[in-house]
């Protein structure tokens, strides 16, 4: 009961985050980037729910607009990663010999390098903002998924139901895209599902460091980042509510994954 009662909160989280990310320009009070310097670090009233920041910005309204990139950048890292990933994972295992031991050293080789490090380096390379990071960090999560996949296609391999479709004269690459790749997917859907919440921690961190989204743009990272000056002052909300944020999605975002993967294991026993 109260396993399900955490899930059932992770969910409204979740929901609550999706709906605000994109209904924000039809929720939010105010411009996010409207500046009232008459009305710095407004306490939390009925003007502005959760107060105002440094230059008196209402912290609603970028808090929903900061949800948008918040959010979409670990969603596409996460299906870039899972695309590339299941692919090479297929590959590998369904090809075996040196295909198999190629893919397996290269997935070693990027296993080095951590995905901020990685996020960092391509910063430098092509530039702060969005997109060289999300690249950077799809292809540094790709190996996880890749292992993952290429384990549950070597033991699809050994099922029945490929031999008969191979009796039956389907190819080989047939067989792998139509029929095994669905039947591993759930499970790497459940894996990415964590992932998810990795990346939007990691984003977040780059965002803090001033190296992700950049200013004016609302994002929760660089909120954090931009509220220290605050903090010396004792002016905390702008710091505290976009670090709760983040770590209320992350660890509901993990809840539905633990879930997912447990429904998925009960389900193939």
């Amino acid at each position: 009961m109260r396993g399900t009662v955490l899930v059932w909160i992770a969910a409204v989280v979740l929901v609550v985050a999706v709906l605000c990310a994109v209904l924000a320009p039809w929720l939010a009070p105010y411009d996010p980037d409207r500046i009232d310097l008459m009305n710095q670090y407004a306490s939390p009233s009925a003007a502005h729910w959760l107060g105002t920041d440094s230059l008196g910005r209402d912290m609603l309204s970028r808090m929903m607009h900061g949800a948008r990139t918040a959010l979409l950048g670990p969603l596409l890292v996460v299906i870039g990663s899972s695309i590339l990933g299941m692919l090479l994972g297929l590959l590998a295992a369904w090809r075996g010999g040196w295909v198999d031991a190629v893919l397996a050293r290269l997935f070693d080789l990027l296993f080095a390098f951590p995905a901020l490090l990685l996020a960092i380096l391509a910063v430098a390379l092509f530039g702060k903002g969005l997109v060289a990071p999300v690249i950077a960090m799809a292809i540094a999560y790709a190996p996880i998924v890749a292992r993952l996949t290429r384990q549950l296609v070597l033991a699809e391999k050994q099922r029945a139901y490929v031999s008969a479709y191979r009796v039956q004269g389907f190819g080989g690459g047939w067989i792998a895209l139509n029929r095994v790749l669905p039947n591993v997917t759930p499970v790497v859907g459940a894996q990415s599902t964590l992932n998810f919440g990795y990346v939007l921690a990691e984003l977040a961190g780059l965002s803090f460091l001033g190296l992700g989204v950049q200013a004016p743009q609302s994002d929760w990272g660089s909120m954090i980042n931009e509220a220290q000056v605050g903090l010396l002052s004792g002016h905390y909300l702008p710091a505290i509510i976009p670090a709760v944020a983040v770590v209320l999605v992350v660890v509901a975002v993990n809840i539905l994954g633990e879930e997912f993967a447990e429904r998925i294991g009960g389900n193939k026993a």
